[in-house]
């Protein structure tokens, strides 16, 4: 299945500008509730000094990835930190945590948030986060997050091997997906081909056969998340 950037829902806020993969908020499409247990993908940009204040989330698993500018994380497990893009930061939210993102630049942050549902109701909450390798050792597909937090990735209460791809025009990267398990491909920048089809910034495709998958960067400086899931 492919879904296509200009089918996402949107919001503005003024200080937010949002597209919603997934139903989110205000957006509900009964046909878009999630993919599995990947349950929202929000491409958010924050204007200067915009951000989200302190609220609550329980029972999810929630992480960032920044593309440009910076975002501050803060919450009430003592966290705080500036991420920069490239990074990513995961936090267990479990039986209940508070937190706030802001964005302390004058450039507008862009990141996208994504919710996934964890194994297992109220766990104790965590925070874990993954930060790129030198640029001369990122591979064109990276394991960023994980069950086991294997290769120096982030630890997820899921089944679910999340991967960064960073493409240049022509680089290939390859998925292996077994019997059983779903793949959802975000693209974040750039463009690239899936099996020969094209996908641009915010299209996102879907497959739930095992198969052995062919991506292909289109542009320089490409990025995408590819998620496998039970």
């Amino acid at each position: 299945m492919i879904r296509r950037a200009g089918d996402r829902g949107y919001a503005s806020h003024g200080w937010l500008e949002s597209y919603h993969t997934f139903s989110f908020a205000d957006y509900y499409d009964p046909e878009q509730m999630g993919f599995r247990s990947l349950r929202v993908i929000n491409d958010d940009r924050v204007a200067a000094a915009g951000g989200f204040p302190t609220h609550a989330h329980r029972n999810m698993e929630i992480f960032s990835y920044v593309l440009e500018g910076q975002l501050v994380h803060r919450d009430s497990l003592g966290n705080e930190r500036v991420l920069n893009p490239g990074e990513i930061q995961l936090m267990s939210a479990g039986s209940g945590v508070q937190h706030s993102e802001f964005n302390p630049a004058q450039e507008t942050a862009h990141f996208l948030q994504i919710w996934i549902t964890p194994h297992i109701q109220n766990l104790a909450p965590s925070y874990t986060e993954w930060s790129p390798p030198p640029a001369t050792d990122l591979t064109p597909k990276t394991l960023v997050i994980s069950a086991n937090g294997r290769d120096g990735s982030a630890t997820i209460a899921q089944d679910a091997s999340i991967y960064l791809l960073k493409l240049q025009a022509g680089t290939t990267a390859e998925h292996d997906l077994q019997a059983g398990r779903g793949m959802w491909l975000h693209v974040a920048k750039g463009s690239l081909s899936l099996n020969g089809t094209l996908l641009q910034a915010g299209d996102a495709a879907s497959l739930e056969q095992a198969a052995l998958v062919s991506i292909v960067g289109q542009e320089s400086e490409t990025e995408a998340i590819l998620f496998d899931l039970l």
